[in-house]
């Protein structure tokens, strides 16, 4: 396998950490949290992290190989440029004849000023000898500009600034191993002492990470290292970043640094029906919480950013009942012989030491709505109480009772509630 074919096989996950946080539920520019944007990942200018405000120019990794004497490393580098959008409308007395404003109306739609992102990657392929000889200094250029669309009464801008980088790439020999050491840093020479974060930014990689792929060769786990590699493992310096195995179960050919902690061979679920800019949460509960935005909130949401509408559209496209087939559902399980799946109906035995409201519904029949695992394996059935006259307005709302298999019973039909 090529190390191109290998990195474009990893992507999704890539992308995934690219993106983290880009923007956040309720996705509006109005909202809270999505005032201070861009939490992983950042390398700012020099200048700005000589401030010691807590934001950093480099990232550093190392990790270990067995490489062969012909063996080549591919380090991608990916991240984002931000791009500050504005939205302007004419105006006589302004420089070039525009002002600035917070919202433009265009028939129908609203355009918002936003800080929007271009991905950026950059690839390199260096033999690892050439590594071991001398550190390989390669640099990172990227052009700013300015592009301009004309709309009716007014026009959007988007503007990005130049950004200058460096890869860092060196080996060590070991024995029997060697020790790769790439490290990303940010080597623009403006004077951002006195920028605000947002400012900055925009001299900044975003969301930096590195997708190293090596041919002829292959990388040692840093979480699970064999043995006689153990040591050799913990003496690896990791900043800012740190590298995984990623790839299909048991591969080895390719690691991802992330900013974000993950596991080896992390995988974006399979049943997700697309990103939602949190893999901290659930897709079942972001694709809820996003059909109960009012329809003030989606055309916001619609008018921040391209892929927020795209969240919003998508959403609403959902069939009827969407958890069919989002991550974290069961079909069916066991409750000692009995199966149990949606439509069942079951005995309701709350543990005593739980929520003191569930004493009310001890021993009353239930049906179950949907079967969910947590993230530690743990099985809850989703459930409405029978006979509950809110028992229309819950399967509406979506709102159901929460219990484990061990306080259930298969219900027999000659139970009563």
């Amino acid at each position: 396998m090529t190390g191109q074919t290998a990195l474009d096989r990893v992507r999704a996950v890539a992308d995934a950490v690219l993106y983290e946080g880009y923007v956040l539920y309720p996705y509006r520019a109005s909202a809270q949290k999505n005032h201070v944007r861009w939490q992983f990942g950042v390398l700012v200018p020099p200048s700005y992290a000589a401030t010691g405000r807590g934001e950093h120019s480099t990232c550093r990794t190392e990790c270990l190989a067995e490489a062969g004497p012909d063996a080549e490393l591919h380090v991608r580098l990916r991240f984002l440029q931000a791009q500050r959008r504005t939205v302007e409308v004419e105006h006589d007395t302004a420089p070039g004849g525009y002002r600035e404003v917070d919202a433009l109306l265009v028939g129908e739609d609203e355009l918002l000023p936003w800080d929007e992102a271009v991905e950026c990657e950059h690839d390199v392929t260096v033999p690892v000898h050439r590594l071991l000889d001398s550190e390989q200094r390669l640099p990172v250029v990227v052009r700013g500009g300015e592009m301009v669309t004309e709309v009716d009464a007014g026009r959007v801008v988007r503007r990005k600034r130049p950004l200058t980088a460096e890869l860092r790439c060196r080996a060590e020999r070991l024995p029997g191993l060697v020790r790769l050491h790439v490290t990303v840093a940010n080597t623009a020479t403006v004077d951002c002492s006195r920028h605000t974060r947002d400012e900055a930014l925009r001299y900044s990689l975003i969301a930096a990470h590195t997708v190293l792929a090596l041919r002829g060769g292959r990388f040692l786990s840093l979480l699970a290292p064999p043995e006689e590699a153990k040591e050799h493992a913990k003496d690896c310096v990791n900043e800012h970043t740190w590298p995984v195995l990623v790839g299909p179960a048991g591969s080895d050919d390719v690691m991802l640094s992330s900013p974000i902690i993950l596991y080896d061979h992390p995988k974006v679920d399979p049943e997700s029906h697309g990103d939602f800019f949190d893999a901290c949460e659930i897709d079942e509960m972001l694709t809820l919480r996003t059909l109960t935005l009012t329809d003030a909130e989606k055309r916001e949401a619609r008018a921040t950013d391209e892929r927020a509408r795209r969240i919003v559209d998508r959403v609403e496209n959902l069939p009827h009942q969407p958890r069919e087939s989002m991550h974290g559902r069961v079909r069916v399980v066991r409750v000692g012989q009995t199966e149990i799946s949606a439509g069942s109906k079951v005995v309701l035995r709350p543990h005593r030491t739980g929520d003191a409201q569930d004493m009310f519904v001890d021993g009353r029949v239930a049906t179950v709505r949907d079967v969910l695992e947590d993230v530690d394996g743990t099985c809850f059935l989703a459930v409405t109480i029978d006979d509950d006259p809110a028992e229309e307005w819950q399967l509406a709302q979506g709102r159901f009772r929460h219990f484990t298999l061990a306080e259930v019973e298969p219900c027999a039909r000659e139970v009563r509630p």
